[in-house]
């Protein structure tokens, strides 16, 4: 499905990125992979760690901001992973301005330029924090998957089609709780602070976020968000994973922060089809038809709601533990 593709990854320096990248590389031969990002350093390092790949691989310096530079990164390429975001949630809240124009006005840059351009396929990467949100990055996410669900009615007769991956946090991400702990026992602490004690998140490894991106690329028909089934753990539960028998102060929920986060929600439920390892959100739109939901699923109950404090399956502190072996900070 990638063998003799150009495929560019915006943001392409991060973890994802850098993941991603290593994965088509081992089980594909794509013609051509551009890495489009602002950071020349971080471009620099990964061309070092690719060094033999270099016939493969392309850097184009460049913000989603720009258009411009967009039109010209996006010619000739066949697909488009869309992995650029500010994504700090205190960083957004601080500079609102400059989280609207990567997130929403990037998102309008990476459409046009793809409609324009003749990319065939485009899938963009969301977060758990862009359903039902309550701080201004998740705002704009939410409004960027908007954006790029509604590009495929934009596309008239051209072949491309847009959709979604959506995931939680993933686990080691700089600014996430692993690295938080993990820093505060490095330095001596004994206690780990919770701020509720009733918090609950998904887990999600890296591999598991390219593998959706990987489903979304080669089945996605426009439209769709794609949601992987993923299980729970307790913040309490990662603490005690982390340092065992540590004492843990209840010191507040913060602003934007929410005691669950919520994948699908009720009022999706009438367009989510549940399959095997995943769930798949329908558009509900004029232009969707209905003869292209994937076979093999199931429309879920009416008021389903994929939360992870209602989740089905768990994560034990001994399961935390072996999957924190694995887990490395990105």
């Amino acid at each position: 499905m990638l063998n003799g593709k150009t495929i560019l990854v915006t943001g392409g320096t991060g973890s994802f990125g850098n993941a991603f990248t290593q994965y088509v590389l081992d089980h594909y031969t794509p013609k051509k992979i551009i890495i489009y990002s602002r950071d020349e350093y971080k471009q620099f390092i990964m061309a070092n760690k690719f060094r033999k790949y270099k016939d493969t691989l392309r850097f184009f310096i460049g913000d989603v901001r720009d258009k411009e530079r967009l039109y010209r990164a996006f010619d000739g390429v066949d697909y488009v992973v869309h992995a650029a975001a500010l994504k700090q949630v205190p960083a957004c809240e601080y500079n609102p301005m400059e989280a609207v124009k990567t997130n929403i006005d990037g998102a309008m840059n990476i459409v046009d330029a793809a409609l324009d351009c003749g990319v065939k396929r485009v899938v963009a990467l969301s977060t758990d924090k862009a359903v039902n949100p309550i701080n201004l990055y998740g705002g704009t996410k939410l409004v960027s998957d908007k954006l790029f669900i509604a590009a495929n009615a934009y596309a008239g007769a051209k072949d491309v089609c847009f959709s979604i991956v959506r995931y939680g946090n993933v686990a080691g991400s700089r600014g996430s709780v692993i690295p938080f702990f993990r820093n505060i026992v490095n330095e001596g602490g004994t206690s780990l602070p919770i701020t509720d004690y009733r918090m609950t998140r998904f887990w999600i490894s890296l591999d598991e976020g390219v593998q959706l991106v990987i489903k979304a690329l080669s089945e996605a028909k426009g439209g769709e968000t794609f949601i992987s089934k993923i299980p729970s753990f307790k913040i309490t539960d990662l603490a005690q994973a982390i340092l065992p028998g540590c004492e843990m102060p209840e010191v507040g929920i913060r602003e934007g922060e929410k005691l669950h986060e919520i994948m699908v929600t009720r009022e999706d439920s009438m367009m989510t089809y549940e399959y095997e390892k995943h769930f798949i959100v329908y558009p509900h739109f004029d232009w969707w038809s209905n003869t292209k939901i994937q076979a093999g699923g199931k429309l879920v109950e009416p008021g389903f709601e994929y939360s992870s404090g209602t989740n089905t399956e768990w994560l034990s502190v001994e399961q935390i533990q072996e999957r924190l072996e694995t887990v490395k900070e990105h």
